[in-house]
């Protein structure tokens, strides 16, 4: 192991991530009493041009309204992005008005760690002048080529920056990548066409102490295809997947959850190393295979994520 570690900067449980519209009501009041682990109000991409201010308006009014936390939730405001002249006042108007009841902000469309500096200069600003004893965490949208052909170096901005996220539309497009499907398998392609961008995040990730979460798939009517992608991140390393409807949250937090043998298995790992190391052993035998320390790292990130899911 180097003697240089990075640990995780902050544990959520973030196996759903529910993306919903500020500019309907509604949805936010439904999301608030749904099952999702993690709620993000936004006001990018599924917020017309017109509609931006009152969106804006509406995402302040749940923050304080709604006890997010106490629903068992992680709330968070996808603001605009920093190519538009919204963004600067989602910022200003979320974090003044907000900013000690909001858990993070989801940054869209990061090419650079410069735009996070800029986020996260101007929260800075925001959290010292009001006085909060909170801190807002930060989190990224890598949805570009540029974004993804820098994403070491984002992932490595340090900060208040919590999470990276794979926004899979969005990146399609900026790579002209032949397809219009969101998340979904391209016949045209033999596996998963998405496999390397989202192993390259989920490293990144891991190096630097951030959780890597996958992004949305467009077809809610096609639950099995939602749960292969779901199966096909939590494979690579990802925590947790996006739902664009409620009926997808549940297929989120079911795959991204350890079942019930998983847990047992994790626990019998580790009872097992801890007498074979009475022993004087570093090895042992399960179920007529070897474990060693690699298996007890293994097991122990099953445990934490089962820990999470029973303490909420």
């Amino acid at each position: 192991m180097s003697h240089t570690l990075y640990p995780l900067k902050k544990q959520r449980l973030q196996r759903s991530e529910l993306a919903v519209p500020a500019s309907n009501p509604t949805m936010i009041d439904k999301a608030a009493n749904g099952p999702a682990d993690y709620v993000f109000l936004d006001l990018e991409d599924a917020v017309a041009p017109p509609e931006k201010e009152q969106a804006r308006k509406n995402a302040i009014q749940a923050l304080n309204d709604i006890d997010w936390a106490a629903k068992g939730k992680t709330v968070s405001v996808r603001i605009n992005g920093l190519d538009t002249h919204y963004m600067y006042r989602d910022v200003v108007d979320v974090m003044e008005q907000a900013g000690d009841r909001v858990h993070t902000l989801l940054v869209p469309k990061v090419g650079v760690p410069g735009d996070l500096y800029m986020v996260d200069a101007m929260v800075n600003q925001i959290e010292m002048a009001k006085g909060f004893s909170t801190r807002v965490g930060l989190e990224a949208l890598i949805e570009t080529a540029l974004g993804m052909a820098n994403v070491e170096a984002i992932a490595q901005f340090g900060g208040r920056l919590e999470a990276l996220h794979f926004g899979v539309a969005d990146f399609a497009a900026s790579m002209r990548a032949r397809t219009v499907n969101i998340g979904g398998l391209n016949p045209d392609y033999p596996g998963d066409q998405w496999h390397a961008a989202i192993a390259r995040m989920v490293t990144a990730c891991r190096a630097y102490g951030l959780r890597p979460i996958d992004g949305p798939f467009g077809d809610f009517s096609d639950p099995e295809g939602y749960k292969a992608g779901a199966r096909r991140a939590a494979a690579l390393g990802c925590e947790g997947k996006w739902a664009i409807h409620l009926s997808q949250v549940t297929f989120a937090n079911e795959v991204f959850s350890p079942t019930e043998a998983e847990v047992t298995k994790a626990r019998r790992i580790i009872e097992e190393l801890r007498a074979a190391e009475a022993q004087g052993k570093g090895a042992a035998s399960l179920d007529g295979k070897m474990i060693d320390a690699a298996s007890e790292k293994m097991a122990r990130n099953v445990l934490v994520v089962a820990d999470a899911i029973s303490a909420k």
